[in-house]
């Protein structure tokens, strides 16, 4: 361990070093890794051995999982930008605002299921007696399995 603090800041941190700080799981780091959210590297002894910088990059993946984007979406989204480079404040900004759009589309599904769910599950099977989004005889089926109504409209 560096004498001197300052020289602390500059040190790469091990997997559960990086754990520990940014409040998630090593498996789940282990896991950011083999979709190439994050990367590491192996020291002479074989131990994963991460740049301080990805403790932003994982609150961001955090952050962004928090609202309900997949991983592929917040992998692209990381993958836009300069190799290596630690997301900025400007980059977040730049990030959340590309969200934006499909979060609301969320929210608004969302609404709708809330706004539903006492009176129908979607699915069109006519399982409740007095269903307000009728679908005699199961035409639905012909779209495919599971619920409908509630999730496309």
């Amino acid at each position: 361990m560096p004498k001197n603090p300052s020289e602390d800041i500059h040190r790469d941190l091990g997997v559960g070093e990086v754990a520990s700080r940014s409040g998630v799981a090593v498996s789940t780091l282990h896991f950011y890794e083999s979709k190439g959210l994050i990367h590491s590297w192996r020291n002479a002894a074989n131990q994963r051995r991460y740049p301080r910088e990805v403790l932003r990059r994982v609150s961001v993946i955090k952050v962004a999982q928090r609202v309900g984007m997949p991983l592929s979406s917040i992998k692209a989204a990381l993958d836009a930008l300069p190799k290596g480079r630690t997301p900025t404040e400007q980059d977040w900004r730049r990030l959340s605002a590309s969200w934006h759009a499909a979060l609301e589309e969320r929210i608004e599904r969302l609404t709708r299921l809330r706004d539903h769910l006492t009176g129908c599950i979607g699915c069109g099977c006519l399982s409740l007696k007095e269903c307000p989004l009728r679908n005699p005889w199961d035409e639905l089926s012909e779209e495919g399995p599971g619920p409908r109504l509630l999730e496309s409209g």
